[in-house]
C-alpha cells in the first residue's frame, strides 16, 4: 500500500515537472511544487530503505522469496523514475535553489550555475545571501517578505535578467527559483520602439489632415456639414489616441521622476474647474480636501493621472449624477479618490481596466469620446511614484478610483518634509 502511495505521488511529481519544463510559460510554483514532490519522495524512500537494511535476515518461504523478489522490482523501478526526475529538475531552464532554514544552499541545478554564480562543490552549504552579497538578490533574501523580486541582473551575467520567488517547502526549507526574461524584456523594448516610432510618424499627418478640415468652412457646403464635423471629431479623436500612446511610451522608458512640492489644495481646484467644463453643468462636483497635507511628486504627471480620473468619471456619469474628488490620509497612506454615481464596472472586467485599450463597452466609450488608454498611463504614473490603483464598483451603483501613497511621500504645507 505504501508503495503504490509513493508510485502515485511520483508519477504525479513527473508530470508537474514534465509540464513545467515543456510549458515554460508556466508560473514558476509548478515547478516548486514538482520539486517539493521530489524531496518528499526521496525522504520516504530513505526512511523505507534504512527500515529494511535494519530487518534482521530471516530464512523465507517460496511465497515470501517471490513477495521480496516483486518488491525489489518495483523498489528499482521507483528509484529510476526518481533519478529521471532528478535528471530532469536538473535540466530544467529555471535557476533552481534548495535553501535549509539558514538559507544554506542544499542543492542547485545546472541553470544556477549558469545564472547565478554558483560552483559545484564549494557553494553547496555556502550561505546564500553571503555568496551573493552586495547584489539586489542578497538585499532581498535578507528582507524577504515573500513577494517576488522582478526584472534584476543576473549576478553571473549582468547582461541577463531575472524573477526570482522563494517557495517554502515543509517547516525547514526553501526553494529559491530564478527565472531568465531577457528575451520578454527585449521584446518589450521592440514593442516600445514601434509603439513610439509608429505615433511619431502619425501625428504629422494627423496634424495636416485637421488643418485642412479646419479650413473647410460648412457654410459654403450646407449639405457636407455633417460629414465635415464627422472628420473633425475623428480627426482630433486619432489625434488624442497618437498623444497618449506617445505619453504612455515616455513613462514606460522613464526609470525616474523629477520630484517637487506639489501642493494639493491647488492641485484640486484646478481639477474641479476642468470637471466643471466637461461636464457643463450636468452633475454635482463635490471636493474634499485635506488642507494639511501635500504631496511629494511630480507635479505635471499627477496632473495627468488625476485629470485621467475625474474626466473618466464625468464621461460615464449620467446627467444629474454626483462625483466626488477626494484627497486625504488614510491607514493605508495617502489617498486621492474619485468617486461617481455613475454606470458602474462588473467585477469581472475590473481586473483587466488598465490595459491599453481594454472597455467595458465599446459604443459607451465612443459615444463619450475617450481614448482607452486613460487608466494604463494612470498606472504608469502611479507606478513611478510607488503607488498603486485601486477600485471599487458596482454596476448600477457607481465606482470609486483610488491612488493610493505611501506616507513617506506626505508633506506638510509650505515644508519639504512631513
Amino acid at each position: 500500500m505504501r508503495l503504490t502511495a509513493v508510485r502515485l505521488g511520483l508519477g504525479s511529481a513527473v508530470a508537474l515537472l514534465v509540464a513545467a519544463a515543456l510549458g515554460h510559460a508556466l508560473h514558476a510554483t509548478v515547478t516548486g511544487i514538482a520539486i517539493a514532490s521530489m524531496l518528499a519522495l526521496v525522504a520516504v524512500l530513505t526512511h523505507r530503505h534504512l527500515q529494511e537494511s535494519r530487518m534482521p535476515a530471516t530464512a523465507l518461504s517460496p511465497s515470501a522469496t517471490a513477495d521480496a523478489a516483486r518488491h525489489a522490482l518495483r523498489t528499482r523501478r521507483l528509484a529510476g523514475q526518481l533519478r529521471a526526475l532528478r535528471n530532469a529538475a536538473a535540466a530544467l531552464p529555471d535557476a533552481l535553489v534548495l535553501l535549509d532554514r539558514e538559507g544554506r544552499v542544499r542543492w542547485f541545478n545546472e541553470a544556477a550555475v549558469r545564472l547565478l554564480g554558483l560552483r559545484r562543490p564549494q557553494d553547496r552549504r555556502a550561505v546564500l545571501r553571503d555568496r551573493l552579497a552586495g547584489s539586489t538578490i542578497a538585499d532581498w533574501l535578507d528582507h524577504d517578505d515573500g513577494g517576488p523580486l522582478d526584472d534584476v541582473p543576473a549576478p553571473a551575467d549582468a547582461t541577463l535578467h531575472l524573477t526570482l520567488s522563494l517557495l517554502p517547502i515543509g517547516r525547514d526549507q526553501r526553494l529559491l527559483i530564478a527565472r531568465d526574461i531577457s528575451n520578454l524584456n527585449r521584446l518589450e523594448q521592440i514593442r516600445r520602439d514601434f509603439v513610439a516610432n509608429v505615433s511619431h510618424e502619425l501625428r504629422t499627418p494627423l496634424t495636416v489632415i485637421h488643418g485642412y478640415l479646419e479650413l473647410l468652412d460648412p457654410v459654403d457646403t450646407p449639405e457636407l456639414e455633417p460629414i465635415i464635423g464627422e472628420m473633425r471629431l475623428q480627426s482630433r479623436r486619432m489625434a488624442q489616441i497618437v498623444e497618449d500612446l506617445l505619453t504612455l511610451s515616455r513613462l514606460e522608458t522613464q526609470p525616474r521622476l523629477v520630484e517637487e512640492h506639489v501642493a494639493m489644495r491647488a492641485l484640486l481646484a484646478t481639477l474641479r474647474k476642468e470637471a466643471e467644463a466637461l461636464s457643463r453643468g450636468r452633475h454635482t462636483i463635490e471636493v474634499e480636501v485635506d488642507d494639511e497635507l501635500d504631496l511629494l511628486g511630480s507635479l505635471k504627471e499627477l496632473h495627468s493621472a488625476f485629470s485621467n480620473l475625474v474626466s473618466n468619471a464625468v464621461r460615464y456619469t449620467p446627467t444629474g449624477g454626483r462625483i466626488g474628488i477626494r484627497w486625504r490620509r488614510t491607514p493605508e497612506g495617502l489617498e486621492f479618490a474619485v468617486s461617481d454615481t455613475g454606470y458602474g464596472i462588473p467585477a469581472s472586467h475590473q481586473a483587466r481596466l488598465t490595459e491599453r485599450f481594454y472597455r467595458v463597452s465599446s459604443s459607451r466609450s465612443r459615444e463619450t469620446g475617450g481614448t482607452g488608454l486613460g487608466l494604463s498611463i494612470v498606472k504608469h504614473v502611479l507606478n513611478l511614484h510607488q503607488g498603486r490603483l485601486t477600485v471599487a464598483s458596482e454596476p448600477g451603483r457607481g465606482s470609486t478610483f483610488s491612488a493610493v501613497f505611501g506616507s513617506e511621500r506626505a508633506l506638510a504645507p509650505g515644508t519639504e518634509e512631513a
